[in-house]
């Protein structure tokens, strides 16, 4: 299968990859055709691969829907020319592969504090598929805003000859994230659920207001909700995937992460903070 992808790599003018793990919906749609506006005329591979090195002890490698045969209608619907979908044997023949790639600190929070060598196990088969499949490109979610940044900084730290290209989340009309794991509510959990968003709407509604705004904004709705397990809420400096400052300018991420029942949930928006935004004062009692 891969001597295949190279062939027909090499034959394409240009090219673009999307990597999912598969039960590919309406949000994964939206990464191929912009992967097909990318490429023009160029070759468009979507990859399916479940990859068991970004997931814990104790998470759900095998409850993770693999539904291939739909997927692989899914993205010939979308543009796709190519689905790559090795299996465990082909991505690793030697077993768990001794040199990886690790994330650094950037990992260390948010998404990474709670799934250890989740981002590592990531960007492992993020190097992989970009050396097997050769794109010009490679199209991701702003949805999974760690993962996004983490291989941004791959690509450069690591002089890797692709552009990555990210493509707005993608919402159902009530502003839930599309997601593989939504399928897992029920609909007591989903009616929950939808307070991540609306936090998230709210500090973006905030921003003029500054960074604190922004954060008690979100914290409010939050603070309201009921059926939810709030794992984090963060405003955070892409640059490191850092806590932005209260004097942060430029652009800053508003991610949330949640359980609703025992299903995990990640949502976040992008913001922008203009320079001379407002700061606000510190904390009573707080260090000068």
């Amino acid at each position: 299968m891969t001597e295949l992808v190279h062939r027909a790599r090499d034959l394409a003018p240009s090219s673009a990859v999307v990597m999912t793990m598969g039960a590919l919906h309406e949000g994964h749609a939206a990464l191929i055709r912009a992967a097909r506006t990318r490429a023009g005329g160029g070759l468009v591979t979507v990859t399916v691969f479940v990859n068991p090195l970004q997931f814990g002890p104790n998470e759900d490698l095998d409850r993770y829907p693999r539904t291939l045969d739909a997927d692989v209608k899914v993205a010939e619907q979308a543009g796709a020319d190519l689905v790559f979908a090795p299996d465990v044997a082909e991505m690793y023949p030697g077993g768990p592969p001794r040199v990886t790639v690790l994330a650094g600190s950037m990992g260390a929070g948010y998404e990474g504090a709670s799934r250890h060598g989740h981002f590592d196990g990531m960007l492992t088969v993020v190097a992989k598929l970009l050396h097997l499949t050769r794109p010009g490109a490679a199209v991701f979610g702003q949805k999974d805003a760690q993962q996004l940044a983490l291989v941004r900084r791959m690509v450069t730290d690591l002089n890797f000859p692709v552009e990555i290209v990210a493509v707005p989340t993608v919402r159902e009309a009530d502003g839930l994230a599309l997601s593989s794991r939504n399928r897992y509510l029920s609909p007591a959990e989903r009616d929950s659920a939808l307070a991540l968003s609306r936090a998230l709407f709210a500090g973006r509604d905030a921003l003029a207001g500054g960074p604190r705004a922004v954060r008690e904004a979100a914290e409010e709705i939050l603070a309201g909700a009921t059926g939810l397990d709030v794992e984090y809420l963060g405003l955070i400096d892409p640059a490191g995937f850092t806590e932005a400052k209260a004097d942060h300018t430029g652009p800053a991420v508003l991610a949330v992460a949640a359980k609703a029942g025992t299903t995990r949930l990640i949502d976040n928006v992008p913001l922008e903070f203009p320079a001379g935004a407002p700061v606000a004062p510190p904390e009573p009692g707080a260090a000068a």
